[in-house]
């Protein structure tokens, strides 16, 4: 038995994504989740899922933060990014951060199950054309490899944070004590090299939002 969350707030592409998935065999469970509440709560449900493939641009999330947080919350967890938005920055953006793969919205029925099929063999999709070689711009670079110096408890406290949550609210969801949400804000400023909690979540929502037109998945310019 395979299980596939489906994460988009499209019921329309979530059926396509359904149809496409639904052809891979028999013994197939697929979990539909429809904001970013939803798909925590799929995670904490089927934590042996095969893959979750995530909507950039859903309730409750902006862009690729969702990624980060799923990457530090599920580590054993496959995420692949599906979206419109599928331009080499962006394809290269969500790989850095741990996506499995990539699957753009324009994909037919055919290609989603060929790049799902190929995650599962342990791979990496991206889009036809798209060059592993490209970079992010070097100041993103930087943030994104200073992200990935936190820990996952640190990385849950600065989503938390980045929720407007406060130190009392976030020990309290996570079980420990103030104190130790404290010595998480500290490490997560110090290795975000920042001096406050609003700009740690300012650099935070860099990653999620930045060239993303959040209302029509289009790249805008940053001119």
């Amino acid at each position: 038995m395979k299980t596939f969350i489906i994460a988009d707030d499209h019921p329309l592409f979530r059926g396509a994504l359904r149809q496409a998935l639904s052809n891979m065999g028999d013994d197939l469970e697929i979990v539909e989740a429809g904001d970013f509440d939803a798909v925590r709560k799929a995670a904490d449900e089927y934590p042996e899922a095969d893959i979750l493939l995530l909507d950039l641009t859903m309730p409750g999330v902006s862009g690729l933060s969702g990624l980060i947080s799923l990457r530090a919350e599920y580590v054993s967890l496959p995420v692949v990014i599906v979206s419109a938005t599928d331009d080499p920055a962006t394809i290269r953006r969500a790989l850095d951060l741990g996506a499995s793969g990539f699957i753009s919205k324009s994909a037919s029925l055919e290609e989603i199950r060929n790049g799902v099929l190929s995650v599962l063999d342990g791979n990496i999709w991206t889009p036809g054309g798209f060059d592993p070689g490209v970079e992010s711009d070097p100041e993103m670079a930087d943030l994104i490899a200073r992200l990935q110096t936190l820990t996952p408890q640190q990385s849950r406290v600065l989503g938390m944070l980045a929720e407007g949550l406060l130190n009392k609210q976030i020990a309290y969801e996570l079980g420990v004590s103030e104190a130790t949400i404290k010595a998480h804000v500290s490490a997560v400023l110090q290795k975000l090299a920042v001096d406050s909690r609003t700009q740690a979540v300012i650099q935070y929502s860099r990653i999620g939002t930045e060239g993303l037109d959040r209302e029509s998945g289009a790249v805008v310019s940053q001119t």
